[in-house]
């Protein structure tokens, strides 16, 4: 079935689960439909350990973009596969340590994108942008991220929880080359993804439950330390390298660890 996105004309199919509605479920959030809580569920109970991940993960971006703005001075982000607006996003994370930052949101999701452009407004100092695409239109992103950001200028680039849905037969690894490539030196890539390697099984099965509810969006692949790793491939790796997610610079506020995840993480940086 489709629905139209709130203020808009674009259709919303609510009858096939989508990896950023599945995300709302797993965060507690209730931007989603039924189709998508069951997706979750069954998801979380192949792999109990998806739920603290997805938290995990929202934790390290929070960090990630913090440290960007703070020690590496990035005042411009392109966050693509931005999901449903939540706590900590990564405009507020930036805008609090200079309000003058500037970030454009990428999601091909409408739902995504409705309650994006309700959210995520502009601030007098900085600006906020949406836009419409999916990761494997990276002219279409460029050409768009240019009326908001200034491409001469580093720029931290967000690839958080969303390379697992571009298939090796769609060259994820080629994709974040040409993002990169496009990007002034200085600039830095901001990545997570699912491992292959840690819990193998239960994220195999868990992935398997997801791939059969999401039609259309299905083929969310996970990846070992070493496939991850490749997409850092050209930049200075930041310490500590590409590690599980509790291990990236850990912040006492994040609470304490939750133990081994089946999730890569890292940050590089383009010399």
């Amino acid at each position: 079935m489709d629905e139209r996105a709130a203020g808009g004309s674009v259709p919303i199919d609510s009858s096939v689960a989508h990896p950023a509605r599945v995300y709302n479920v797993w965060l507690g959030g209730k931007d989603h439909y039924l189709v998508d809580q069951e997706a979750a569920e069954l998801a979380a109970a192949a792999n109990p350990k998806i739920v603290p991940a997805v938290r995990a993960n929202r934790a390290f971006l929070g960090r990630a973009v913090r440290q960007l703005a703070g020690k590496a001075g990035i005042r411009q982000f392109l966050d693509i596969g931005t999901g449903i607006p939540s706590a900590g996003n990564t405009h507020e994370v930036a805008q609090r340590v200079d309000p003058g930052a500037r970030v454009v949101y990428v999601d091909n999701d409408p739902i995504v994108l409705a309650h994006a452009r309700a959210l995520l407004v502009s601030t007098e100092e900085g600006a906020t942008d949406c836009l419409e695409a999916d990761l494997r239109d990276v002219d279409r992103i460029l050409t768009a991220a240019r009326e908001t950001l200034d491409l001469s200028q580093p720029v931290g680039l967000m690839l958080v929880a969303v390379l697992q849905y571009v298939p090796d037969a769609d060259d994820p690894h080629g994709i974040a080359r040409r993002l990169l490539d496009a990007l002034a030196p200085g600039s830095h890539i901001v990545l997570s993804h699912p491992a292959a390697d840690i819990g193998a099984e239960e994220v195999a099965e868990s992935m398997r439950v997801y791939n059969d509810r999401a039609a259309r969006h299905a083929g969310a692949t996970p990846r070992s330390r070493a496939e991850v790793t490749r997409f850092f491939d050209g930049t200075d790796l930041l310490d500590p390298g590409v590690v599980q997610l509790p291990e990236w610079h850990p912040d006492p506020v994040d609470g304490p660890s939750p133990g081994e995840l089946p999730m890569w993480c890292g940050v590089g940086r383009k010399p």
